[in-house]
């Protein structure tokens, strides 16, 4: 099944909860942790996301684009998120991270920037819970979707299938109606959509016609191959 976690980082900061619950039919609340460093932009940070987790209900999916994930990353499972993901470009040691990140009860993730080749990664796999491809440079939010990534998600799917490993494969950047069926189709199955979701009337509809779109993709998918 598809899953649709709305960017926090288009939503109205001075808003957050009720942005929130704004879209409570989404299956996570993405929220986007920038510290100037390693991406030149800064958001949020422990506080922000320690207030979200009292303001709703919906799990939270912390993609952290931060130097020193190894020191950071844990903090925010301990804050609350349900998921955090790291940087593979960052991480100085991704296995002990992720598995510290587990231990603290969230879900550990790797993102990988979209120079970055899933390759190298293949064998360590194992130690994570999802795998996020950039489709766009990390950094700043409603950047047009980079369709060379197309074959890296592929790719990407192709590994996490030959192992057999119950892997999410996450998309982030430039996600919309437009481009979600050819994420789906080359193997995607959790979908980040920021001004796609709260730059809509509905937020809440947005969501949930990104996901019957994402998930007819998938479906035909299933069928052709």
């Amino acid at each position: 099944m598809a899953q649709i976690n709305p960017s926090i980082l288009s939503a109205d900061f001075a808003r957050l909860g009720e942005e929130a619950r704004a879209v409570e039919g989404a299956d996570w609340l993405h929220v986007d942790v920038m510290d100037n460093h390693f991406v030149p932009n800064l958001t949020l940070g422990l506080p922000v996301v320690e207030s979200l987790r009292k303001s709703t209900d919906t799990p939270l999916d912390c993609h952290l684009m931060i130097e020193d994930p190894d020191r950071w990353a844990p903090q925010y499972a301990e804050a609350g998120a349900g998921s955090v993901t790291f940087h593979a470009e960052a991480a100085a040691a991704p296995v002990r991270l992720a598995r510290e990140i587990r231990r603290q009860g969230a879900r550990a993730a790797v993102a990988l920037k979209p120079a970055t080749p899933v390759e190298p990664y293949e064998d360590l796999l194992p130690e994570f819970d999802m795998v996020l491809i950039m489709t766009v440079e990390p950094g700043f939010g409603g950047q047009a979707f980079l369709d060379i990534m197309l074959p890296k998600i592929r790719r990407t799917r192709r590994l996490i299938d030959r192992h057999g490993l119950p892997l999410w494969l996450q998309v982030d950047g430039g996600v919309s109606a437009a481009t979600i069926e050819r994420c789906a189709e080359a193997g995607a199955d959790v979908f980040v959509a920021g001004s796609a979701v709260y730059g809509a009337e509905d937020p809440a509809g947005a969501v949930r016609a990104l996901r019957e779109r994402a998930e007819r993709a998938a479906a035909s998918r299933a069928t052709a191959g």
